[in-house]
């Protein structure tokens, strides 16, 4: 195998990959008319979400400290609770103590242009609602608050995270007949997008209370336009969860029930519904016990932590806490939550190893990006950083590539000698190289080191967060977005053409020449719609591999030797 023939595998792979990926969207998304016309409102969730599958398969100690499963027993609902209006430098919520019906982040305007109102990950819009929401529910008879129970402790209905304070606690209270009642304080932080929400439970009555709580993530996905110009459309969307056990899990919105119920118990884990570059996520207590499950109520796609279930004797008190991330995929800030497994939501790809190749790739460029402070000039210190590391692979690539040019005429001498006979060629081409000491196997190793770094890089692109709307110079005022002006691509374009007329191709017969010719084109078609940051990356490393593979090509294969006896 030749360069030139790795190389057009390589290429052929990039659109069969594309091709798939596209299919799979337009195979998995549901048809917006037909959604649109059969649900134009969505009705608001309650706790009738919370009966339970049928009985037998959630077993009965899933969930410490729960009887048997029967139906859910909740207070009845007391009306529409206040609404608490919470703004901090980062977020800007609208609670009503039981759920987060709305969260704008404040540093993400949903577009460059001027006055572009915030990102409004948690919505009450008609017909998308997405909602964040923990609740407390029974099954033995005992009161737990329903859908308005929880009330504001404070008269406060807006809440301000001020210059000079780092943290903000918001306070809601349900008092519950026979003694029964449950504080609940969300708390917050500066630069913070997880929030934590601590229940205390406390019995001064005279009779044992028992309850579970409840965290669960609520939405109707939005319907995304199936495009290759739609960056929103590459990305996972859908339902993700961890467990030590299986580790990292997900189900798309299109598949949600495809593979049945979770129906998982599951300590020191979470889950989350992930989107283009934004999540949000319940992360339980990581020593309490929660039964996770997937579920759907219409249009609505559910996953949620049942657990743990309390038992609360007279005059005891009981509590439980958990942090719900709404925000961005910020990689520096999920790793400083310290949960296992949370870096996977930033889901570079589903397999392990190209999402370590993913989260290495990443590293590197932020590294780079703390010196320079340009997310493009990363990518472009990225490129000189991989190039060094490949140095001396694509100098015995190039060195090679050279001495096959050097003997073309030799070899062109031997095609034309055996014509037709294919086999008596090989052979004595083969025995050509043997003899110069030429490996045509050469420029093979560096190529395939590169791919699973190309499509790593690509999900690296998509998904970053730190590249969204971010500007490299000039034109490219958004790295996550196709070329405006499609220069990168031509630029890719011209440095592929010169690229191959460098490249030596000896034995490839008429018809393969013809398909190497095109590849620059098709490359350049395929470019145009990609990220620019991704286009940038190849631009790069593909003028740096010309301008080294041209320096080898002049000091290998100046000199071509006459014919010998192997032409004869």
């Amino acid at each position: 195998m030749n360069q030139t023939r790795v190389f057009l595998i390589f290429a052929w792979l990039m659109v069969a990959v594309l091709l798939w990926m596209e299919w799979g969207r337009e195979k998995n998304a549901p048809d917006p008319v037909a959604a649109e016309s059969s649900q134009p409102a969505v009705p608001a969730a309650d706790d009738a979400d919370l009966a339970p599958p049928a009985a037998g398969d959630v077993p009965q100690a899933a969930v410490p400290g729960l009887p048997a499963v029967s139906a859910p027993a909740t207070a009845p609902a007391t009306g529409a609770a206040p609404r608490v209006t919470v703004t901090t430098d980062v977020l800007k919520l609208v609670l009503d103590g039981r759920s987060v019906l709305q969260a704008d982040l404040l540093q993400f305007p949903q577009s460059k242009a001027a006055g572009s109102p915030p990102v409004q990950l948690l919505t009450e819009e008609r017909t998308h609602p997405y909602s964040a929401t923990s609740g407390w529910a029974s099954q033995s008879g005992s009161p737990v608050p329903g859908a308005g129970g929880f009330q504001p402790a404070q008269a406060a209905r807006e809440y301000r995270l001020d210059e000079g304070r780092d943290e903000l606690q918001v306070p809601f209270v349900w008092n519950g007949p026979d003694g029964v009642s449950i504080r609940r304080t969300y708390s917050f932080k500066r630069g913070d997008y997880a929030v934590a929400v601590k229940d205390e439970v406390s019995n001064a009555g005279t009779t044992p209370w028992q309850g579970y709580v409840f965290r669960k993530l609520d939405r109707v996905p939005a319907i995304l336009s199936r495009s290759m110009t739609n960056p929103d459309s590459f990305s996972f969307n859908g339902a993700t969860w961890y467990s030590p056990a299986d580790g990292y899990q997900r189900r798309a919105f299109s598949d949600f029930l495809k593979d049945g119920n979770l129906n998982q118990t599951i300590s020191d884990g979470w889950l989350a519904m992930l989107q283009h570059h934004f999540f949000t996520a319940w992360i339980p207590q990581a020593d309490q016990a929660s039964l996770y499950l997937l579920s759907q109520n219409g249009p609505r796609n559910v996953v949620e932590a049942r657990g743990p279930g309390f038992t609360v004797a007279p005059g005891q008190q009981v509590s439980t806490q958990a942090r719900l991330w709404v925000g961005p995929k910020l990689v520096d800030q999920i790793a400083k939550e310290d949960v296992k497994g949370l870096e996977r939501v930033v889901d570079y790809s589903r397999f392990s190893l190209m999402a370590i190749i993913g989260q290495g790739l990443f590293w590197v460029m932020n590294q780079v990006h703390k010196l320079v402070g340009n997310w493009g000039w990363s990518i472009i210190g990225l490129v000189i950083l991989l190039k060094l590391a490949l140095f001396p692979l694509a100098n015995a690539q190039y060195k090679s590539q050279a001495k096959m040019r050097k003997f073309q005429p030799r070899i062109a001498q031997l095609k034309e000698r055996y014509g037709d006979d294919r086999q008596k060629f090989q052979t004595a081409m083969m025995e050509l190289y043997k003899k110069e000491k030429i490996n045509p196997m050469g420029g093979c190793l560096p190529l395939l080191i590169q791919m699973p770094i190309f499509f790593a890089l690509y999900w690296v692109l998509v998904e970053s967060v730190e590249l969204r709307q971010a500007p490299w110079f000039a034109w490219i005022q958004d790295l996550t977005a196709r070329d405006p002006y499609f220069i990168l691509p031509v630029i890719n374009v011209a440095v592929m053409w010169f690229t191959q007329k460098l490249t030596p191709a000896p034995g490839m017969d008429p018809m393969q020449q013809k398909m190497m010719q095109l590849m620059p084109l098709v490359f350049g078609v395929m470019m145009a719609f990609m990220p620019s940051g991704l286009v940038l990356y190849w631009v790069v490393n593909g003028g740096l591999s010309l301008a080294q593979q041209w320096w080898m090509t002049k000091k290998h294969g100046e000199h071509t030797p006459p014919a010998k006896a192997e032409a004869k």
